[in-house]
């Protein structure tokens, strides 16, 4: 039997430029390290390039004032409410300078105790102590100083809350600080708002509208087309972005499938196995220390190949070993549990025991936080995953 499994590799590529073909990039950077590393392509293996130079190679860029421009032209460019922004200089701080050059004054609506993601405003032990309830509690900033004071980040450094009001200020925009967690609160401090939730956005616009807000969008609503020549994503506006200079963002990246299926296509036809691929982005797992989630994007692969639809369908051995064949050991418990194993059928397996505990999460977002894992965010310089032995079990040879 086969000793190894899984193997995931990091695979370096050139620095990539806009104007690249990414997919081709990926390809050949692929079939060099099969002849580098002596890889044996197999069928089934997966390929995942990052969005971030996907999105670079399309050029998906956008300035602060083209931000701006279709801001003002979408709510008006009065007083606009910017709800529920995540506390992040890489993700955030460039969209807030764009929505505060077209508005008038911001009223920065921020959840507690700490934003979608993760980031801490202030420990539930403090709130606990001064009475405050997040759940029904609105607070000024004054409030907010009161009871807490300064708070910093302990991964960044930064007081978000004073460097948030700090940039809108610089833009000449006027700016109020305000905390709560009920998205209808906001509409106390303007009848405008741009809801800037990732994963409960469609909830809290239905609740903004249902409230009788005049004008609500999402992240999701700005940058949908094009503004003066930039960037933009039709189905995903400015969510998913990232800070590339002090004036501009890199957004999420387009037409994501094609690439994934060009990419597939060239290896293919290169190793005469079924190579399938993908483009991924955040990984979706959390941090118990910082208790950081780490899906910042709207979702972990905008695009992939036909063979990593859906979920695992696995049995778990620990079940098998423990129940089904308890009174076996040995060589006579591994070959029952490789007979089961071989004999499974592709029904779903979701809410049989001896599954329990698999997880049944979607492919691309296994795979996706995989990557993200290995890739990481900083000078690995491996923005293309290599993955083998994904989908096999403990019956393959």
């Amino acid at each position: 039997m086969r000793t190894v499994g899984t193997v995931v590799r990091g695979i370096r590529a050139p620095i990539i430029r806009q104007g690249d073909d990414i997919a081709k990039i990926t390809a050949q950077a692929v079939m060099d390290a099969w002849e580098e590393a002596g890889i044996e392509p197999r069928d089934r293996d997966v390929v995942a390039v990052t969005e971030s130079v996907v999105a670079r190679a399309q050029g998906n860029y956008a300035t602060v004032e083209q931000i701006a421009k279709d801001v003002r032209e979408k709510t008006g460019g009065e007083k606009v409410a910017i709800a529920f922004p995540i506390l992040s200089r890489n993700r955030f701080s460039v969209l807030l300078k764009g929505m505060a050059m077209g508005c008038k004054k911001i009223v920065l609506f921020l959840s507690y105790p700490s934003d979608e993601v993760g980031n801490h405003l202030v420990d539930w032990d403090l709130l606990d102590e001064k009475g405050v309830d997040p759940y029904r509690d609105v607070l000024t900033l004054a409030d907010f100083r009161e009871k807490f004071g300064h708070i910093i980040h302990p991964f960044t450094g930064v007081d978000y809350i004073d460097f948030y009001k700090e940039l809108v200020e610089s833009t000449g925009a006027e700016c109020e600080v305000v905390f709560g967690n009920r998205i209808q609160d906001a509409l106390r401090f303007a009848d405008t708002v741009i809801t800037c939730d990732i994963h409960t956005r469609a909830r809290s616009k239905r609740l903004l509208k249902a409230a009788g807000a005049k004008c609500v969008l999402g992240l999701d609503d700005i940058l949908t087309s094009s503004v003066d020549g930039s960037g933009y994503n039709d189905k995903y506006g400015l969510l998913g972005s990232n800070k590339a200079t002090e004036e501009t963002v890199k957004l999420f990246p387009v037409n994501c499938t094609p690439v994934a299926e060009e990419i597939s296509k060239i290896l293919c036809e290169k190793s005469g196995k079924q190579i399938e691929a993908m483009v991924y982005g955040d990984g979706a797992f959390k941090d118990p220390v910082g208790k950081i989630w780490e899906l910042a994007d709207p979702v972990v692969s905008p695009g992939f190949t036909k063979g990593l639809v859906g979920t695992p369908n696995e049995l778990k051995l620990k079940y098998l070993a423990d129940n089904d064949f308890g009174d076996l050991s040995g060589d006579e418990l591994k070959s029952a549990i490789k007979e089961r194993i071989a004999n499974k059928t592709s029904d779903s397996l979701v809410g049989n025991m001896v599954s329990e505990g698999t997880t049944p999460r979607q492919l691309t977002d296994l795979l996706g936080s995989l990557c993200d894992l290995t890739s990481g965010s900083g000078d690995k310089g491996t923005p293309i995953i290599y993955i083998q032995g994904y989908f096999d079990n403990y019956v393959s040879e």
